[in-house]
């Protein structure tokens, strides 16, 4: 199993310099790479300083200035947002730039915030049924004399300008839960990446049981990749697993706020969370955060991490957006690098 750093600019408060924030996120980047690490992934958001991440090219271009050997993943452009023949130039030209490093990670998003401002009516069904027509045709340009008369898209034959570096392409992710995205990824050729939200190793078990009844179902096809993605801390001590969870679980209840869109929110930041709110969310607490995310010492860590291995996965993405400051990010990732990953080796 390989691993992978996730990572966004991520901030909940005025207090916090957006470049200070963005030269942070590098640095994490490079402790990556250093590492042996194999992939960065970042993400696209609009208009949220929860997570800063207008266009993951931009930030990937310049993470690769500063890396040797990670694969620069999006994870993941939001497909509703984008133009197959502005994704596939824009994705191929990355490509070409980073010397081939680029992984392509496509969802159909998942704030309704985002939505109201970039696609305003659009449903998370209409954006699926976009993603699965953007897909397809990114791909068909990357080949070249591509034409196209889809419900959201037509366009006479077109050639992504450029084409990308690597040949065919680069990897395509599709974010999946579902089993129809499941059987959709595998049929075009992609690889899946899947998140647990709320239910811990039945979930990732779960996910795991659909990507395999995707990969039956379509046993003509070269069975992909499948990657979880995973917030993660690993700690120094007991107490230390307990601040942790205490962090994410503030994390995850600022997340749900988004999600839920009904909390307003001026200059890109939604209005605080009082303590007494974090502690009478119906779900979110520290002790689910400790039972459904990767937060423990070393030895622990080795242990979920090994049954994760043992139901197949290919790759493990450490989410290091957590509320936390950034030392504490950066020794819970040393931590993981120095302690965790040689035992997978």
């Amino acid at each position: 199993m390989k691993f992978s750093l996730f990572a966004h600019m991520e901030r909940i408060s005025e207090g916090e310099d957006q470049k200070q924030l963005y030269d942070e996120f590098i640095q994490l980047c490079k402790i990556a790479d250093d590492g042996g690490m194999h992939a960065v992934w970042t993400g696209e958001h609009h208009g949220m300083n929860f997570t800063i991440s207008p266009n993951p090219f931009l930030n990937l271009i310049d993470v690769a200035r500063h890396t040797r050997n990670v694969r620069l993943g999006t994870g993941t452009v939001i497909a509703p947002f984008w133009h197959p023949i502005r994704l596939a130039g824009e994705a191929a030209m990355t490509d070409i730039i980073t010397n081939g490093r680029l992984d392509l990670g496509i969802a159909r998003g998942a704030y309704s915030y985002e939505y109201e401002r970039m696609m305003p009516g659009m449903d998370a069904w209409e954006a699926g049924q976009r993603m699965r027509e953007l897909i397809p045709a990114v791909q068909g340009l990357w080949q070249g004399d591509y034409a196209q008369e889809g419900e959201f898209h037509a366009f006479p034959k077109t050639t992504s300008s450029p084409k990308p570096l690597q040949e065919n392409g680069p990897p395509v992710w599709v974010a999946a839960r579902d089993p129809n995205s499941h059987e959709f990824a595998v049929a075009n050729g992609c690889n899946v990446q899947v998140t647990p939200l709320w239910k811990g190793d039945e979930e990732i078990a779960d996910l795991m049981g659909k990507f395999n009844d995707a990969c039956a179902k379509h046993s003509d096809v070269p069975r992909p990749k499948i990657m979880l993605l995973q917030h993660t801390y690993v700690a120094d001590s007991a107490e230390d697993v307990k601040r942790g969870a205490e962090e994410l679980n503030r994390f995850y209840c600022y997340f749900g706020a988004w999600f839920m869109n009904q909390r307003d929110v001026s200059q890109g930041l939604i209005d605080p969370l009082s303590d007494e709110e974090i502690a009478a969310h119906p779900f979110y607490s520290p002790e689910a955060m400790e039972r459904d995310l990767v937060i423990g010492e070393p030895a622990a860590v080795i242990e979920r991490l090994k049954k994760y291995e043992a139901l197949g996965y290919d790759e493990y993405s450490f989410w290091i957006d957590s509320s936390m400051s950034f030392e504490r990010k950066k020794a819970s990732l040393e931590r993981f690098i120095a302690q965790v990953m040689p035992a997978f080796q």
